[in-house]
C-alpha cells in the first residue's frame, strides 16, 4: 500500500514538472503560439545555444527574437522587425494554420509575419545554428530566419547581394540604424553610413580604388560567409580570419551601433565576448559616426564632440549632429569671419579643390561662395584648398596635417577652440554631451594597453582639475565682463534644457499668472517670460489633489520625447500644493483659432501641412518611442500653429503611458472630448492607439469642411443618424459613383475653389478610414504618413 501511494506521488510529480517545461519547445507546431511576458514560453535550440521567443532590452518594449542562451547580457541575434516593438500584454507569435507565423500587439495589429501561405507546414524550429526555420512534414525548409538577418551574421549564414546588416541606433535602442554592410552595384562589400543627412562609403578606404584595396569587381556571384572556423570569405576576394581561429568557438560577425564591424568570440568561462577581428583599428574613420557639424576626436578615446559655436541636437542620438547656436542666415552677409580648428577635418562635400593657393586665397574662394560653410586648408609642400558645402564627417587627429576652418558671424566671440580637450570644449559653449565611439571592450585586448590606459586616466583627471579652473573662470567672464550675448545665451540653453523651476520663479515670470492665453480640461495656461528672455507657456493644474497623477503623466511623457510636431517641454514646477509646467510657447496659438473662426482662416495649402505634421507627431509616440504613448484627447484644441504655421500636438494631460511589463491599455478613468472619443469609450473596450487615429480623424474632416463636427449639416431626415455617419455614408457613396463634382460642395467654401483635388480626395479618404467604429478597420498612424506624403507635392490650384 505503501509502494502504491509512493509510485502515484512519484507520477503526479513527474506530471506536474512535465507540465512545467512543456512551455518549452523544441518545435511550435501548426496553431500554437508563445506569449510574451511569460518566461517560460520560448523555442530553444537541440544543444540549448540559441533561444526564441520575447526579449526586452531594459526598457518596457518588447521584441521577438533568437538570442544566445549562455551569455551575460543577452546578445540577440535576429529579431522580427525590431522597428516596432509590442506590447507586454496580450502580445504574442502564432504558427497558424495557414501556414503563416507572425507577431501581434495587444490590439491583434500584424507587426510581422512571414510569406509562407501553405498548408505544408508543419513546425516552427530553431537549428543549432540559431537560425529560425518553417518546415514540411518532411523536414524540408520552407521558410529561414537567416534570409532576413538584422545586425549579425552567424557561422554558416551566408551574407548575400539581396540581404544586408543594418546596426542598431545605439546600445538602448534596437531599432534600425544608419550604418549597413551590404554588396553594392559593383560586387564589392562595403559599409556604408546612410545617415539622415546623406549616404557616405567609409569601408574599404574610399581613397583608394578597387585593387589597391584587395578586391576584385569582376565576380558577380556576390556571397559571403563566416565559417566554423572563424574564416570569412568574400566573392570579391576578401578574406580575414579571427585571431583566435579553430573550432569549437561560438562567434559571430556584427555591424555594431558606432559604425564597426567585429567578429566576437565566446569565452564559454565567463559567458562574455571578445573582440576577435575589426573592419576599422580607427573608429573615427566611420563615417557618419558623430553627425553634422560634430568632430569624432581622439582624447585618449573616440569621442564626438562640437565645435565652438554649435550644441549638441541630440545627445542620445549623435547621428543627429550639432546645430549652430547663432543665426545661420547671418553667414550670408559680409560681416562674417572664419573659426580655426587646427588638425582637423570635415571629410567630402568639396564645392572644389584648389591647388597650389595661399591661406588667403582659399579663404576668399570660401567668401565669394554663399554654399560655403568652410573650408579646408593643408600645405604639404603646397597649398591645397577643399571648399565645404557642408561639415559632414568630422574627425581630429593631433598628427592631422590640415586645419578647418568654419565660417561664423562676426559678432560671435567664441574662445579659442582645444578640440583634443572636450572637457574644456563643454565649458567654452561647444557641446552639451559626448559619446564614446567604439565598445569599451576595444580598449583593453593586452596589458601594455591597459597600462596605457593608466597614463590616460592620470592625464584625464588633471584635465578634469584644470576645466573645474576654467568653468569658475569662464563664470566669472560671463557675471563680470560681458562675454557676447550669443555664446552666453548658447551656454545657458545647452545648460538648462529641462529643469525644475520653483513657485516663486514661475510667478515672477508669469507676472502673478497675468496673461492667460486658454482653459483645458486639466488646467491654465498662461504666458511667461524666463530670466534667460525665453517666451514659455506656463500650465497651471488646476486641483492638486485631482491633478496630481496628471501632472506626473505629462511630465513622463513629455520628458521622454522630442519631435519637431510635438511641443516641447522645458521644465516644471512641484512646490507643495502648486503643480505646474513650462512649455516652448507657441506663436499663432490652436488650430481652431484658424479653421472656425469668423475672421482669417488657413489655406489649402496649409491646412495640408497641417494634416501632414499631424500625422507625423501622432505616429511618431505610436511607433517611434520605445513606450506606447496614446494621446487620448485629439482634438484642434490641442495642436497649435508655429510661426511658420507648422503644428505641434500639445496638452498631454490625458496621455497615459502603456507600459509594456504590465497592464497599461485598459483605461477605465481617462476620458477625451465628446465629438472626437472613439466609440470604444462608451463599451468600455481596452483603449488603444486607435482612439487617437479616431480623433485625427474627426480633426481632419473638420479642416477639409471649415466646419466644427456639431454644425454639420444632416441632409435627409435619417432619424438618429449621427452627422458623421451621415457625411462618411453619403460621401462614399459619391466616391464610389465617380467624377469629382462632389468634392466642391464638401471642401471648405471659404477657398474659393483653390484646392488641391486629388489631396482633398485623399484628406476626405484618410478621414473617413480613421472614424471606422471598428477599431481594426482604422489605419496606423505610420501608414497615414505615407498616405498623405504621396501627395503632398501637389499643386493647390489644379483642376
Amino acid at each position: 500500500m505503501m509502494m502504491r501511494r509512493s509510485l502515484i506521488l512519484l507520477f503526479c510529480l513527474f506530471c506536474s514538472f512535465h507540465i512545467a517545461i512543456s512551455r518549452s519547445h523544441f518545435a511550435l507546431k501548426r496553431g500554437d503560439s508563445i506569449s510574451v511576458g511569460k518566461e517560460s514560453e520560448f523555442i530553444t535550440s537541440p544543444d540549448n545555444s540559441f533561444t526564441c521567443g520575447f526579449y526586452s532590452l531594459g526598457t518596457n518594449a518588447n521584441w521577438f527574437g533568437v538570442w544566445f542562451t549562455r551569455t551575460n547580457p543577452k546578445t540577440v541575434v535576429w529579431t522580427a522587425n525590431r522597428n516596432r516593438p509590442v506590447n507586454v500584454k496580450g502580445s504574442k507569435a502564432t504558427l497558424r494554420r495557414d501556414g503563416t507565423m507572425l507577431l501581434t500587439d495587444v490590439d491583434d495589429s500584424v507587426v510581422w509575419q512571414t510569406n509562407t501561405i501553405s498548408a505544408n507546414v508543419a513546425a516552427a524550429e530553431l537549428l543549432d545554428s540559431g537560425n529560425l526555420v518553417l518546415k514540411n512534414p518532411r523536414g524540408e525548409i520552407l521558410w529561414q530566419s537567416f534570409d532576413f538577418p538584422t545586425d549579425t551574421l552567424l557561422p554558416s549564414q551566408p551574407l548575400t547581394k539581396s540581404t544586408r546588416l543594418t546596426s542598431a541606433l545605439s546600445m538602448d535602442n534596437y531599432g534600425s540604424g544608419y550604418f549597413n554592410l551590404y554588396y553594392g552595384s559593383d560586387n564589392v562589400l562595403r559599409l556604408i553610413s546612410d545617415s539622415p543627412d546623406t549616404s557616405t562609403i567609409y569601408w574599404p578606404n574610399p581613397d583608394r580604388d578597387i585593387y589597391w584595396n584587395g578586391r576584385t569587381n569582376y565576380n558577380s556571384s556576390r556571397i559571403a560567409v563566416l565559417d566554423e572556423m572563424g574564416r570569412f570569405v568574400s566573392s570579391d576576394l576578401l578574406q580575414f580570419n579571427a585571431s583566435d581561429m579553430g573550432y569549437g568557438i561560438k562567434r559571430r560577425l556584427t555591424i555594431d551601433y558606432d559604425g564597426n564591424l567585429r567578429v566576437y568570440s565566446l569565452d564559454n568561462s565567463t559567458s562574455l565576448w571578445a573582440v576577435t577581428w575589426q573592419a576599422l583599428t580607427q573608429p573615427c574613420n566611420v563615417k557618419g559616426v558623430c553627425g553634422r557639424n560634430a568632430i569624432c576626436v581622439y582624447a585618449p578615446e573616440p569621442k564626438c564632440t562640437c565645435p565652438p559655436g554649435f550644441m549638441v541636437k541630440d545627445s542620445s542620438d549623435w547621428n543627429s549632429g550639432c546645430n549652430a547656436t547663432f543665426d545661420e542666415t547671418l553667414l550670408n552677409s559680409e560681416k562674417v569671419k572664419f573659426l580655426e580648428i587646427p588638425h582637423t577635418d570635415f571629410y567630402g562635400f568639396d564645392l572644389n579643390s584648389t591647388s597650389p593657393v595661399t591661406l588667403e586665397t582659399c579663404r576668399d574662394l570660401c567668401l565669394k561662395d554663399y554654399r560655403c560653410q568652410g573650408f579646408s586648408y593643408r600645405l604639404l609642400g603646397q597649398g591645397l584648398c577643399y571648399v565645404k558645402s557642408a561639415l559632414l564627417n568630422g574627425y581630429a587627429s593631433p598628427d592631422f596635417p590640415a586645419s578647418i576652418y568654419i565660417k561664423i558671424p562676426d559678432s560671435l566671440e567664441p574662445s579659442k577652440p582645444n578640440i583634443f580637450h572636450p572637457v574644456i570644449s563643454q565649458v567654452c559653449g561647444s557641446i552639451a554631451a559626448e559619446i564614446t565611439v567604439g565598445l569599451p571592450s576595444m580598449y583593453s585586448f593586452n596589458s601594455k594597453k591597459v597600462r596605457w590606459a593608466y597614463v590616460y586616466s592620470f592625464a584625464a583627471a588633471l584635465g578634469v582639475i584644470e576645466a573645474t579652473f576654467v568653468l569658475i573662470g569662464w563664470w566669472f567672464l560671463f557675471r563680470k565682463h560681458g562675454v557676447p550675448a550669443s555664446v552666453e545665451a548658447g551656454y545657458r540653453m545647452i545648460s538648462s534644457q529641462f529643469r525644475q523651476y520653483s513657485y516663486s520663479e514661475i510667478k515672477k515670470a508669469t507676472g502673478n499668472f497675468k496673461e492667460e492665453l486658454g482653459r483645458g480640461g486639466s488646467g491654465v495656461v498662461y504666458r511667461g517670460v524666463l530670466p534667460d528672455e525665453r517666451v514659455v507657456a506656463v500650465k497651471r493644474l488646476g486641483d492638486v489633489y485631482q491633478a496630481q497623477e496628471e501632472y506626473f503623466a505629462e511630465i513622463s511623457t513629455l520628458g521622454k520625447i522630442n519631435h519637431m510636431n510635438l511641443v516641447r517641454i522645458w521644465g516644471f514646477c512641484s512646490d507643495r500644493r502648486h503643480r505646474l509646467l513650462v512649455y516652448e510657447y507657441i506663436d499663432n496659438l490652436s488650430l481652431d483659432k484658424h479653421i472656425f473662426s469668423g475672421g482669417s482662416h488657413l489655406g489649402w495649402k496649409q491646412r495640408y501641412s497641417v494634416a501632414v505634421g499631424m500625422a507625423k507627431g501622432l505616429a511618431y509616440l505610436h511607433h517611434e518611442c520605445l513606450e506606447w504613448v496614446i494621446h487620448c484627447d485629439v482634438k484642434p484644441e490641442n495642436i497649435l500653429l508655429d510661426s511658420d504655421f507648422q503644428p505641434k500636438i500639445a496638452d498631454f494631460g490625458l496621455a497615459k503611458l502603456s507600459q509594456r511589463e504590465g497592464p497599461g491599455t485598459e483605461f477605465t478613468r481617462v476620458r477625451g472630448t465628446k465629438g472626437y472619443m472613439a466609440p470604444e469609450w462608451a463599451s468600455n473596450h481596452p483603449i488603444t492607439a486607435k482612439v487617437d487615429v479616431y480623433g485625427y480623424g474627426v480633426v481632419i474632416l473638420e479642416m477639409v469642411r471649415g466646419l466644427r463636427l456639431y454644425d454639420w449639416v444632416v441632409e435627409d431626415d435619417d432619424g438618429d443618424e449621427a452627422a458623421l455617419a451621415n457625411f462618411c455614408r453619403k460621401t462614399m457613396e459619391k466616391m464610389d459613383f465617380g467624377g469629382s463634382a462632389w468634392i466642391e460642395g464638401v471642401v471648405d467654401p471659404r477657398l474659393e475653389g483653390k484646392f488641391s483635388r486629388n489631396q482633398a480626395t485623399a484628406l476626405i479618404r484618410t478621414g473617413i478610414s480613421c472614424v471606422e467604429d471598428d477599431r481594426n478597420k482604422r489605419p496606423t498612424m505610420a501608414s497615414v504618413v505615407q498616405t498623405l506624403l504621396e501627395c503632398e507635392d501637389e499643386d493647390e490650384h489644379e483642376a
